[in-house]
């Protein structure tokens, strides 16, 4: 495969991904069915709370929203690529990819709270500064990028 081939396949790449209420939140009979969603590879599951929230808003108890991710138990780290995430956790591909979402008990403890998209685009650009530096020695290209080349950037992450 050609390196473009890779680039291209990894950049417009999906995971199918079936969403499980956590059943200590489930308020209705019978439980929501799971949600298939696909998320990008290169996106971050926060992003898909739009469309995750209403399927299993008539389910939730009542209180405030703090959505968190789990895969068998371990709370998914809201800053690293899905991708990223399921290539880690899944030594078997595992189709589609079985999360749990949990509206409620978020592990401050653990995850770094996540207040919405904008600290989404912020890790983003952060990590796009320290990869630079690990490769060039130097974060002059990010930063010389103006600012509607990296939002036309974060709008390819988001697409």
């Amino acid at each position: 495969m050609e390196n473009w081939e890779a680039r291209s396949n990894v950049w417009g790449g999906s995971i199918p991904i079936e969403v499980h209420l956590h059943p200590s939140q489930v308020t209705t009979l019978p439980p929501p069915p799971p949600l298939m969603v696909l998320g990008l590879r290169n996106g971050y599951l926060p992003l898909l709370v739009p469309l995750i929230k209403p399927h299993f808003q008539n389910s939730l108890p009542p209180g405030t929203d703090t959505v968190w991710f789990d895969y068998k138990g371990l709370p998914l780290k809201w800053y690293i690529p899905t991708g990223v995430l399921y290539d880690l956790l899944c030594a078997e591909p595992e189709r589609p990819w079985n999360i749990t979402v949990h509206f409620r008990g978020y592990p401050s403890d653990i995850l770094s709270p996540c207040e919405g998209e904008d600290n989404v685009k912020w890790n983003f650009i952060n990590s796009l500064k320290e990869a630079s530096y690990i490769m060039n020695g130097s974060i002059k290209n990010v930063m010389n990028m103006s600012q509607p080349d990296q939002m036309e950037l974060w709008r390819c992450v988001v697409k």
